[in-house]
């Protein structure tokens, strides 16, 4: 993301950001919001799409229909958030990623790649710095209690 001071309004972005040389340089997508004005949007605090990422997946839906390739790792499982820290893995992709790791519906993920993961945003934000093919820490708990941190290598995130 590229933050920018561009007004963004909800559906009506006010166009593409551009360089003093006039060249596209991101698409406005999002503005911050501010828990001091009721979650409104935070005055001058705005993201943008780089125009290389926006490039690469308006090419692949032209060209497939489809998002092909997110440039994403991805582990291949379904969490949801549990009381006691960390992501309760409640789906494991089969023959992804996590599976091959040996990751398993039931076990509790507490890291990704270092970065402690005490809810599913933080896990998006990890993996999406991380690129397919990948290898990472994963550590986790199981269901018996015993902790391992085990080597993943990264798939493609769904696009």
């Amino acid at each position: 993301m590229i933050q920018t001071s561009a007004a963004i309004n909800p559906g009506n972005s006010g166009g593409a950001l551009v360089n003093f040389q006039g060249e596209v340089i991101g698409i406005p997508t999002l503005a911050a919001t501010d828990p001091q004005l009721g979650s409104g949007a935070a005055p001058g605090i705005g993201f943008a799409i780089p125009s290389n990422i926006v490039r690469n997946i308006a090419t692949q839906l032209i060209n497939q229909g489809t998002v092909t390739n997110s440039n994403r790792g991805g582990l291949g499982v379904g969490v949801g958030t549990t009381t006691s820290g960390g992501l309760l893995v409640t789906q494991v992709q089969r023959g992804g990623p996590a599976a091959a790791a040996g990751i398993n519906t039931g076990d509790v993920i507490t890291a990704v790649n270092g970065t402690t993961t005490t809810n599913a945003t933080t896990l998006a934000d990890v993996l999406a710095g991380l690129k397919p093919g990948q290898h990472v820490g994963v550590a986790a708990t199981h269901p018996d209690r015993t902790s391992q941190t085990v080597q993943v290598v990264l798939g493609q995130y769904p696009g």
